[in-house]
């Protein structure tokens, strides 16, 4: 494949643009594995760096697409051979690196995770970096002692990508899943993938200056962050766990030491991005198993390629639901 069609972030007049070109390998970063895309996916990091409604882009021009399956078409990699479908997800892909949104994607073989068993590539990108990061939270709060005997689980986001996925995994691990939500017409849809109560955020005070406040939760999953997190922090049971993941709703945070130092409450980072290999393919190998949603098709819509523009501005005003994935292959 000499020329291939790729979706390449500019910088312009000092704001992010993206656009579909044409390029060759040599126009591509280094790697040692160069990957025909089958599939990508559309996650919110993806939406801000292709319209520059966050500073993510760090090198520019640069493909987007944090997300990317496929075969292997060539590798200087002993590792990794013409013809094996892998994966790649995180590290600087679609950031620094050019990544997914192009019919050809030459990566680091460090990046790389052979595709599992029990995953299509299609499956591969229905999960993606929200699946992974859905996985990796699930993993941190159990190490933290996390168990369904413990009490509700609370997901925050819950009809985004990261938010649906975890709904499912941790139904299927037999945990009371609670959804929070601004959405009150997806009551029906989060009740179908696992959840077993949906929250209300016109329910809840968020503002609210208690240090404390009623114990209510075992665990939380939260891709808002600012004052959802805050509240987390005081409304979780004694030694309960939060994995942080997301900003959607503001980066700082107004809390006080008290549900840290009086109720044992530990707050856990989860960077899906930069997971060391062997962490990495153990939780590719439970999502392909244990932690495969059994509705994931249910969660999952296709764009084709050229569709892939219209697909951010309906991610940054919330409007999507569950995942989106782009065929490349064939589009």
């Amino acid at each position: 494949m000499s020329v291939f069609r790729a979706y390449r972030i500019f910088e312009e007049n000092g704001k992010s643009a993206g656009h579909f070109v044409e390029l060759s390998l040599d126009d591509l970063g280094p790697g040692d594995v160069v990957i025909q895309t089958h599939y990508s996916s559309v996650n919110y990091k993806d939406a801000l760096a292709a319209t520059g409604t966050g500073k993510v882009i760090r090198r520019f021009p640069c493909v987007g697409g944090i997300d990317v399956s496929g075969v292997v078409m060539s590798s200087s990699d002993a590792r990794f051979t013409a013809g094996e479908k892998v994966l790649v997800t995180g590290y600087d892909m679609g950031v620094a690196h050019d990544g997914g949104y192009a019919e050809c994607v030459r990566v680091p073989g460090d990046w790389v995770v052979p595709l599992p068993q029990g995953l299509t590539l299609f499956e591969a990108m229905a999960l993606g970096t929200a699946g992974f990061t859905a996985a990796l939270a699930i993993h941190r709060l159990e190490q933290n002692e996390l168990t369904p005997k413990n009490g509700k689980v609370i997901v925050t986001g819950a009809t985004g990508g990261v938010g649906s996925l975890a709904i499912q995994m941790l139904a299927q691990l037999g945990y009371h899943v609670v959804a929070l939500t601004g959405k009150d017409s997806e009551h029906d849809y989060l009740k179908s993938i696992g959840a077993k109560e949906i929250l209300s955020r016109n329910e809840v005070d968020f503002k609210s200056t208690c240090p404390m406040e009623k114990a209510l939760w075992a665990g939380a999953l939260d891709a808002a962050g600012g004052d959802t997190l805050a509240w987390l922090a005081r409304t979780m049971q004694q030694d309960g766990a939060i994995a942080s993941y997301g900003n959607a709703a503001g980066v700082e945070l107004h809390t006080t030491v008290f549900p840290f130092i009086l109720r044992g409450v530990k707050l856990l980072g989860v960077d899906s991005a930069a997971t060391k290999m062997p962490l990495r393919q153990q939780l590719w190998q439970r999502m392909a198993n244990q932690l495969k949603p059994r509705e994931l098709a249910q969660l999952a819509h296709t764009v084709a390629f050229a569709q892939l523009p219209e697909v951010f501005p309906a991610m940054l005003r919330g409007a999507a639901q569950g995942r989106t994935v782009v065929k490349i292959a064939g589009s």
